[in-house]
């Protein structure tokens, strides 16, 4: 409910004509002068504000940020004051009025051609770079789509930058963010750690502009059922991750736009662009920007190159006790000793599939049969093949196969194979006929060359059906969600690697646990240790476990495992595994 209604004055001096937003701690109105202009009022409780929101003089960083700003990106200071209204205290802040909407809303209705998408881009790092060049330099902290304002009597380049709630001068000490407030898929590593930089508001220009080139957010996933300190951990796992680039045709979408993005959206500061005018200029053409592999990729691809991949195999593997026997008896015998192999006239298989509900382990069940086989692993996912061109993933496809081949044997995992091999009849445009074209060319008799294709997806409806057909991808497994049996054992391996106490009830953890996937359990672990880790206890307790349980709903709903199920059922020529398998891990 506002606080002010229309034809209402605020401090005798501004008449409500709209109130337009409230949030966490301001209500927005647009309001009419003493003049009669019309202009943008915020409207401030101080009872609301964080810490962090004020300076050392207890004065309101906002207001003292906008007294300081004259650009043409950045809304104009016009007035700000105090008042007590309702029994509380409060500030507003009051600006030139812009005729428009923000970006957020714009996009919503239509996308940007990738030339406005750059102008939208440069004037917004217009703005950042008069912010980071002021004598002390002035860190936004909350660049997103929903904070730039299109004028729409005028072009992009008449963007402004808005809402300076959360801004802050560089030499203040670092605070942690509110991610009930702040939209954490914005923020650079640091920033969810509390410390801010110059180089953490051109982390969240990257972002904005794979957003608004790919219509989503990069890492994104449903933080909606998570604690604050769930979605930081698991954000920073997904960044440990190379970005995907997903594969799409946009007239002047060039390599060198991908990397801007990709050093944009680097994890270490020190990698990412330094300064916003450096950062124009790659935009421009003016240097030339060369891809960024993170540490962990690069170490990944030279280990594929070099090295098996090594660990326990199936020892790691909770359940699955028949479908590892098959694959021994089907697949992995035949790899290990094809001589005898081909005395009785048989062929390595070219491609396995992996399919059913998300998180039930089908990757690193794939992880744990390279491991049993000995054979060098490769990691393929989509943004290892995407690029700009009509036939440039083509050759991307191609040099990965000739990798596998040079490193044979080697397993080579296609990761969400549904977005690397997608169902032609539903995507028809050159570059995904190319892609498809390619991938089934080289399946061809991979497996002659050493070469076998483990896929995994949770869609295998919109693959393309001639990816499934014998000689491909051909030999099929449905993994479901873990039964009570499997849960109990992964709850045993995932815990017996950890400090904990006598007296865990396996069997009632998994009793507690049903329709849980295998990714369920382990953050369910992992919440139990964070819980004995904040407490001081020192170890993982029967009671910390169940309270875990209580804190971590499932990520299926019965629905979505019936959906799975019904797919399972139409899915033609499936190896129906379901009900002799367990899995997990």
């Amino acid at each position: 409910m506002f606080l002010f209604q229309k034809g209402q004055k605020i401090d005798n001096r501004y008449t409500v004509v709209f109130p337009h937003k409230e949030g966490s701690y301001a209500e927005t109105y647009r309001v009419r002068d003493t003049s009669g202009k019309l202009r943008f009022l915020k409207l401030i409780y101080y009872s609301k504000l964080q810490y962090s929101q004020f300076d050392k003089d207890g004065s309101i960083i906002e207001i003292e940020v906008a007294k300081m700003l004259n650009h043409p990106n950045v809304c104009k200071y016009v007035d700000s004051g105090n008042l007590i209204a309702n029994g509380q205290q409060l500030a507003y802040i009051v600006t030139e009025f812009v005729s428009g909407e923000t970006l957020d809303k714009r996009i919503a209705r239509e996308n940007l051609s990738i030339y406005e998408v750059k102008q939208v881009v440069k004037a917004l790092l217009l703005a950042l770079q008069y912010l980071h060049l002021q004598e002390l330099p002035i860190i936004h902290d909350e660049v997103t789509v929903q904070n730039l304002m299109l004028d729409l009597s005028g072009t992009m380049e008449n963007l402004k930058l808005i809402d300076f709630g959360y801004a802050k001068f560089l030499n203040q000490d670092p605070s942690k963010p509110n991610l009930k407030q702040l939209n954490p898929f914005y923020m650079a590593p640091e920033r969810l750690n509390g410390v801010s930089c110059v180089q953490s508001d051109l982390y969240s220009v990257g972002v904005i502009l794979y957003q608004l080139i790919f219509d989503e957010l990069p890492w994104f996933f449903d933080a909606s059922r998570m604690s604050e300190q769930q979605v930081v951990e698991r954000l920073q796992v997904e960044r440990e991750h190379p970005l995907r680039m997903p594969n799409i045709d946009m007239f002047e979408l060039d390599e060198q736009l991908l990397n801007i993005i990709n050093k944009a959206t680097q994890n270490d500061a020190q990698d990412r662009f330094q300064t916003a005018q450096e950062m124009m200029d790659a935009i421009d053409g003016k240097v030339k920007v060369d891809i960024i592999k993170k540490e962990s990729e690069a170490s990944h691809s030279k280990e594929s190159k070099k090295n098996a991949k090594r660990g326990n195999g199936f020892a790691d593997v909770a359940g699955m006790t028949e479908l590892k026997e098959q694959l021994q008896s089907d697949v992995i015998d035949l790899l290990q000793n094809p001589e005898q192999a081909r005395e009785l006239g048989l062929k390595i298989p070219n491609g396995l599939l992996f399919y059913g509900p998300p998180g039930c382990g089908k990757t690193f069940f794939a992880e744990k049969f390279a491991e049993e086989t000995g054979f060098n692993y490769q990691y393929v996912r989509g943004s290892d093949v995407a690029s700009p061109y009509i036939d440039g993933g083509r050759g991307k496809i191609a040099d990965i196969f000739s990798e596998a081949r040079k490193n044979a044997p080697t397993i080579l995992f296609l990761d969400e194979v549904d977005s690397l091999i997608r169902d032609r009849s539903a995507h028809n445009n050159a570059t995904t006929a190319g892609a498809v074209n390619e991938f089934l060319t080289q399946l061809n008799n991979c497996g002659e060359d050493g070469v076998l294709v483990i896929a995994a997806t949770n869609k295998p409806t919109d693959i393309d059906e001639a990816a499934l057909r014998a000689g491909r991808l051909e030999l099929k497994y449905y993994i479901p969600q873990p039964d009570k049996e499997t849960r109990k054992r992964m709850f045993q391996i995932g815990i017996n690697k950890r400090n904990y106490d006598f007296g865990i009830d396996y069997d009632l953890l998994a009793e507690r646990t049903e329709n849980y996937v295998s990714s369920d359990i382990s953050l369910v672990i992992d919440t139990a240790a964070r819980l004995a880790f904040r407490r001081k206890i020192g170890k993982i307790t029967m009671a910390l476990l169940e309270e875990a349980i209580s804190q971590t709903k499932p990520s299926l709903t019965l629905e979505q495992i019936k959906r799975h199920e019904d797919i399972r059922d139409r899915f033609m020529g499936v190896v129906n595994i379901n009900k002799r398998n367990k899995v997990g891990f």
